[in-house]
């Protein structure tokens, strides 16, 4: 009588592992080929003596990051705090949005509409736009953050609310689970956050990691560039991963691959 809960229990405990050693093997390998691709591009550089200002070693790329230390931390801070700030506002404004336009149909034969055919205009074209308006700062790459991750966010949630069966609704409401916690997909969001950062730093701006690729570039301390492409990357990752642990924490019974 005892043995088959006791089997039972074994087959959950091993079931429970399984997405945990999935995910270890998946960030070895990935890890493991980084540090493969970065060995051949240090192999090739220093092999065939190519120049620092057309593309440095990845050595060459830390000790100036390590030089340029000071500097490199404080642009990251200007763009985290401008990414952070306008990926708030989308999502204050955006997710109440989805809310209404699914619950109105007078909301989804006006606006909604609309809202889909700018989700399809190019958000670079728009930087110079807000520059001209706005003027430089912090305030248009903000406003270039916004319209980067307003879209996406309320476009997701509002094809998420619609699809969802009233039955299930209710489910979701007896867990008390709210729509943003269920649906909105804020981890593709945050990275085009970063994006929408950068295009704007690259139009007008005078701090920000765009702004210090632009400016090493056209000094040709290559080196310095990629060193704020490297935290551009970091920054994208932490940022995608934080917005998957909180999820993981709101809603613990969401389907994960």
């Amino acid at each position: 009588m005892t043995a088959e809960p006791n089997a039972a229990t074994v087959l959950e405990e091993d079931e429970s592992l399984e997405p945990a050693d999935s995910t270890f093997k998946a960030a070895l390998g990935a890890t493991m080929t980084l540090i493969a691709l970065t060995i051949v591009w240090e192999f090739l550089v220093r092999q065939f003596q190519v120049p620092a200002w057309l593309l440095p070693s990845p050595s060459l790329i830390g000790q100036s990051m390590v030089e340029w230390r000071s500097e490199l931390v404080g642009h990251s801070m200007v763009t985290l705090y401008e990414t952070l700030v306008g990926f708030a506002l989308a999502i204050a404004i955006s997710v109440p949005l989805a809310v209404a336009v699914v619950y109105s149909p007078l909301l989804q034969n006006t606006i909604y509409p609309i809202l889909l055919a700018l989700q399809s205009m190019p958000k670079v074209a728009i930087a110079p736009l807000l520059a001209l308006w706005i003027g430089f700062g912090t305030l248009p790459k903000i406003v270039v953050v916004f319209l980067v991750c307003f879209f996406p966010i309320i476009v997701a949630t509002a094809s998420g609310l619609a699809a969802v069966p009233a039955p299930l609704m209710d489910l979701i409401r007896s867990l008390s689970a709210s729509s943003l916690q269920t649906f909105v997909s804020l981890k593709i969001a945050i990275t085009f956050a970063v994006i929408g950062t950068v295009i704007g730093e690259f139009v007008g701006s005078e701090s920000g990691l765009g702004y210090l690729i632009l400016v090493s570039t056209s000094q040709s301390r290559t080196p310095l560039a990629f060193g704020a492409l490297v935290l551009l990357t970091i920054m994208s990752i932490v940022l995608y991963y934080g917005i998957a642990l909180l999820e993981r924490i709101v809603v613990p019974w969401a389907p994960r691959n």
